[in-house]
């Protein structure tokens, strides 16, 4: 169910919004927040029921390893083992996921063998709720992330507006909102501004990134098909496709934010006019910033600091960066561009 749909426009999201307000008004916290729970996995399922449970079984495993760190904190190695095993789940499950068939025909390719692929079906937003669950892992890890129940950390993940393509939201930016009255001073300006946001993105994606689509597609099939373009097909489907991917995931980050105002809450802004940058750097300052700022803290940090190896600061910033290229696309191509801006 795609946030442009009619039917998440006109059924699903004025029935998930109207029982969430009727609730915050007659029931407790754990009522709305239960039922925001039930609709997110609602609306993820909708694309495809089966992998419901995957994410329900993540979520599980995840919280019940970070509750047992919480409790362990004088026994810094049982909590380090602990955080290795969760991390080494969830980067698993999105390998196995989205990399097995790319590692696999590579691995064939490097070896002369052909191997067929696995031909895996990618969940989706596994990219996402894995690097949102890891980041939580580390921040309790390092005494940065306290102990929530599962109601409430459930809800943080699942929560749908955010659930399929980000922002990536960190547990602290969310969870202690969900404490607030939704029906708080200032509800209406909430409402209206979420509303004026979702329409803004969506206009965004239907009709210029949608209308973009329409020259772009054609050329790159094209392209794939007879392995060349003429020059001026060819530049006008290479800023067209720049301009499209831009104005589809900053269109659905805005409807995504536009969302969570109505809900009475406040998700992390992703875009900051990307196209104004100056440079490579200060580009990813401005793109999908909760990404950078993931693989900032989580990634580049950590090895630049390190004095196991040497030149830290520049391997690290080459390696964030070519897995961060594979981590948008499980092609070589997407490794190549990830290098190239490292």
């Amino acid at each position: 169910m795609l946030f442009n749909s009619q039917l998440f426009i006109l059924l699903y999201l004025p029935v998930t919004l109207t029982v969430f307000l009727l609730l915050s008004r007659r029931a407790n916290n754990t009522a709305t927040l239960l039922w925001l729970v039930m609709a997110s996995l609602f609306f993820y399922g909708w694309w495809n029921p089966n992998y419901v449970p995957l994410l329900a079984g993540s979520i599980l495993v995840n919280f019940l390893l970070a509750r047992t760190m919480v409790h362990s904190r004088r026994k810094s190695s049982r909590r380090f083992v602990l955080m290795t095993v969760g991390i080494t789940f969830n980067l698993g499950l999105l390998g196995y996921f989205k990399y097995a068939d790319f590692l696999r025909v590579s691995f064939g390719e490097l070896m002369g063998t052909h191997f067929s692929p696995l031909a895996v079906t990618l969940p989706l937003a596994i990219s996402f709720y894995t690097f949102q669950q890891i980041s939580y892992l580390v921040d309790v890890w390092r005494n940065k992330g306290r102990e929530y129940d599962l109601l409430r950390y459930a809800t943080y993940v699942t929560f749908f507006p955010q659930l399929i393509a980000g922002p990536i939201v960190r547990h602290h930016e969310l969870i202690p909102q969900f404490e607030l009255d939704p029906l708080r001073s200032g509800v209406w300006e909430r409402l209206g501004r979420g509303i004026v946001l979702f329409c803004i993105g969506l206009v965004k994606k239907v009709l210029i990134a949608d209308s973009l689509a329409d020259i772009v597609d054609p050329a790159f099939d094209s392209a794939s098909a007879q392995g060349s373009l003429d020059f001026t097909r060819a530049w006008l489907a290479a800023f067209s496709f720049s301009w499209q991917i831009y104005f589809d995931f900053s269109g659905y980050s805005d409807m995504a934010i536009g969302l969570g105002m109505m809900f009475g809450y406040k998700l992390p802004v992703n875009f900051n006019a990307p196209y104004r940058a100056k440079c490579e750097r200060e580009l990813w300052q401005r793109w999908h910033m909760t990404l950078t700022r993931f693989l900032r803290d989580y990634l580049f940090v950590p090895m630049a600091r390190s004095k196991r190896i040497p030149h830290p600061r520049i391997l690290a910033i080459l390696i964030t960066m070519f897995l961060a290229g594979l981590w948008h696309g499980a092609a070589w191509t997407f490794a190549i561009w990830g290098l190239a801006h490292g």
